[in-house]
């Protein structure tokens, strides 16, 4: 005969030694399953609390000290044991009442003595089945978090790629006006190591073109970001460690959260060194006459 549920670890309590080797005898001949065997409520509880990985537990209710209905009362309390389903075994199963006062307790189903082998095996099948069937959905679910968890890792990586390689400079502000995040484009423009940056006040890194600007980035900037969301193309200066003037052109977006307040403000700008003549390169290049 085919035995099934290797690796399945079940419990079995009675207070009569010849009542267990009957259950132990009867399982093991249909199953391959691991058992455990208590002849007290209290014995149970100390194995269900010391064993790992019990899958089910077959409960005879008429035992002296601690009965049946106690002893599933105490499991069902344990964060370790709650979780495992109890069959109860009983001689005494005669009323609605007495049927309602085990499900109460934590019991699954009941089986009645003198047992019935075919009605024993077939329901620790049933709750092994169920319990393979639990394991391989969690199985299949924890596939798809790993595989969704791994979809996000190759993602941010992406990501963080391209926010490290991209020639502009990225600055991303609170919307106070702090920097929270970096790129190597930015720290090389400015001089600065990505460490001394953050913290840092967007007004100590930036020169807008026009004076009346200047004192507006905290001000009429963000009130401007809150109407449009962007502002492009806007001619400004970097302020360098060293003090140097460094010619961009850049963009500020905001980026809202779900109650329409801004949490982050997102610059980016391109170093326009290499386009813009400082003023004295201006004066010092010869004119065009008119006849030409």
């Amino acid at each position: 005969m085919t035995k099934r549920y290797s690796g399945f670890k079940l419990l079995i309590v009675d207070d009569h030694e010849h009542n267990l080797f009957t259950l132990r005898t009867l399982i093991q001949q249909h199953m391959d399953v691991e058992i455990l065997e208590a002849l007290s409520g209290e014995q149970a509880l100390d194995i269900a609390q010391k064993e790992p990985g019990i899958d089910l537990i077959i409960l005879d209710i008429q035992m002296p000290e601690m009965d049946g209905f106690q002893t599933a009362s105490m499991l069902k309390i344990r964060k370790k044991t709650r979780d495992i389903p109890i069959i109860f075994l009983t001689a005494a199963f005669k009323t609605e009442e007495f049927q309602q006062k085990g499900y109460e307790v934590g019991a699954v189903d009941y089986l009645l003595k003198p047992i019935d082998d075919n009605q024993l095996i077939n329901k620790i099948s049933t709750y092994f089945r169920l319990i393979e069937k639990e394991r391989e959905m969690n199985k299949i679910l924890e596939e798809k978090v790993a595989e969704r968890t791994a979809e996000l890792a190759q993602a941010k990586q992406h990501l963080e790629n391209i926010v490290t390689y991209m020639g502009e400079a990225l600055l991303v502000l609170t919307p106070e006006g702090s920097v929270i995040q970096t790129n190597p484009a930015a720290c090389g423009m400015l001089g600065y190591e990505p460490d001394d940056l953050i913290g840092m006040q967007i007004g100590d890194l930036f020169e807008e073109e026009e004076d009346e600007q200047a004192g507006a980035f905290m001000g009429t900037w963000l009130e401007a970001l809150i109407r449009a969301g962007a502002l492009k193309n806007i001619d400004a200066r970097f302020i360098a460690k060293d003090g140097r003037r460094v010619p961009i052109l850049f963009s500020r977006t905001a980026i809202t959260a779900p109650d329409g307040t801004i949490s982050d403000i997102i610059c980016i700008a391109k170093n326009m060194s290499g386009y813009v003549k400082s003023e004295s390169d201006a004066q010092a290049e010869p004119g065009v006459s008119e006849s030409a």
